[in-house]
């Protein structure tokens, strides 16, 4: 008896260390060696700054940046209150959010038909993809908010369309963080555009009030 519980109480012990320490340290390890980004989130930065992560969505609201689809997860986008509304179809608080984005949506392109990941949600309510048929549908309030043809935007969104996995999983998608960061760097941020816009046109209409002006800095220091 005694020696059984000597033996259950080192095998206890041996496995602990062995599966609970060694084990995950070493997958550890070698993930940092061989896939470092993937092992840290796949993180996204900007000018040294971490700025999101391609494999979890957010919520674009500015006209100038393309949108993401509904989420359920908290307020929007919360990675730590991942899931669906949980709505039937009959629900009429899930019909009432459904309509009223199809009629903004509507109201924007008209005459183009309503992409359905653009008003539904996702199963986890993170997800960071859009459908190529979405993206398109943004591309002339995109176009018009940053001054860009449209076919300018297109090729950007062509940049980032990723195609079926192994050919044959899933459906073609774009990664709306990633095609937002390629619109910053293609084009002034939006509310950068309106700002140079106004100060553009007072220039034009009054040439004699921008020479005092021409000393003063658009962001002042410190």
């Amino acid at each position: 008896m005694k020696n059984n519980l000597i033996t259950a109480v080192l095998m206890t012990l041996v496995t602990t260390v062995l599966f609970g320490l060694l084990f995950p340290l070493l997958i550890t390890g070698l993930a940092q060696i061989l896939f470092p980004n993937r092992a840290n989130g796949q993180l996204l930065t900007r000018n040294g700054v971490v700025v999101g992560s391609r494999l979890i969505g957010q919520s674009f609201s500015s006209r100038g940046y393309f949108h993401s689809r509904p989420s359920a997860a908290g307020t929007g986008y919360d990675a730590g209150n991942s899931s669906g509304s949980n709505l039937g179809p009959t629900n009429q608080a899930l019909i009432a959010r459904v309509r009223g984005d199809a009629d903004r949506l509507q109201a924007e392109n008209p005459t183009a038909a309503i992409p359905m990941d653009l008003v539904t949600t996702s199963g986890s309510g993170l997800d960071p993809h859009i459908s190529p048929q979405a993206a398109e549908f943004q591309v002339p309030r995109i176009a018009k908010e940053r001054g860009l043809s449209e076919d300018v935007v297109r090729e950007a969104i062509n940049q980032h369309t990723e195609n079926r996995q192994f050919g044959f999983m899933g459906e073609p998608r774009v990664n709306v963080l990633e095609l937002n960061l390629t619109l910053d760097e293609i084009s002034p941020k939006p509310w950068l555009a309106e700002v140079l816009s106004y100060f553009t046109i007072g220039i034009i209409k009054n040439p004699q009030r921008h020479r005092s002006l021409r000393h003063v800095a658009l962001f002042p220091q410190g």
